[in-house]
């Protein structure tokens, strides 16, 4: 059993690294056996997600460290309770559909944290998958910006050469 000591500096950990990420991804990975889950830690560390086995009521005591709306996700830590932390909102979602694909069940998606938003249960992997970061949004929004001015531009450069035209032949009668 760990010490009172050894718990506060486990939570202190836990609030670290969740004001270190943007998002995180309450899971399920129990039963997964020892080749499956050394292949989880693998894939998550070369996605860039950090993946964390936690007492339920010791992330309980993080969350509410770190402050924010977590009400609808607290019902949720029952049972084994494995984080995924990163910074990039749908790179978790993706890495477990790609997980489906090869027949895997686990890990399930017990909640989420992404992009200020709550997310519960397994059924929202599909929207959690295809969000767009706040990068890619911001292209997107730039991309719709520069279209119409592209094209303003484009008309305006091919209109050049048939205004010069219509001066010179105007010039040209008044002479």
């Amino acid at each position: 059993m760990k010490s009172l000591d050894d718990k506060k500096v486990i939570v202190a950990d836990l609030v670290e690294k969740l004001n270190n990420a943007n998002n995180f991804y309450v899971v399920d990975i129990a039963n997964l056996n020892a080749e499956d889950t050394s292949s989880l830690r693998r894939k998550c560390f070369e996605k860039g997600i950090g993946l964390v086995v936690v007492k339920k009521t010791l992330l309980h005591k993080a969350l509410e460290q770190v402050g924010g709306n977590f009400d609808a996700l607290y019902p949720t830590l029952k049972g084994s309770t494995t984080l995924m932390l990163c910074n990039t909102a749908n790179v978790p979602a993706q890495l477990i559909k790609t997980l489906r694909g090869q027949k895997k069940e686990k890990p399930i998606i017990k909640s989420a944290y992404v992009q200020e938003c709550v997310y519960v249960g397994d059924s929202s992997l599909d929207a959690l998958a295809t969000l767009k970061s706040k990068n890619e949004l911001i292209g997107d929004v730039v991309g719709l910006l520069q279209s119409p001015m592209k094209k303003v531009i484009g008309q305006l450069q091919s209109g050049k050469n048939i205004l010069g035209g219509v001066v010179k032949t105007l010039q040209e009668r008044k002479q």
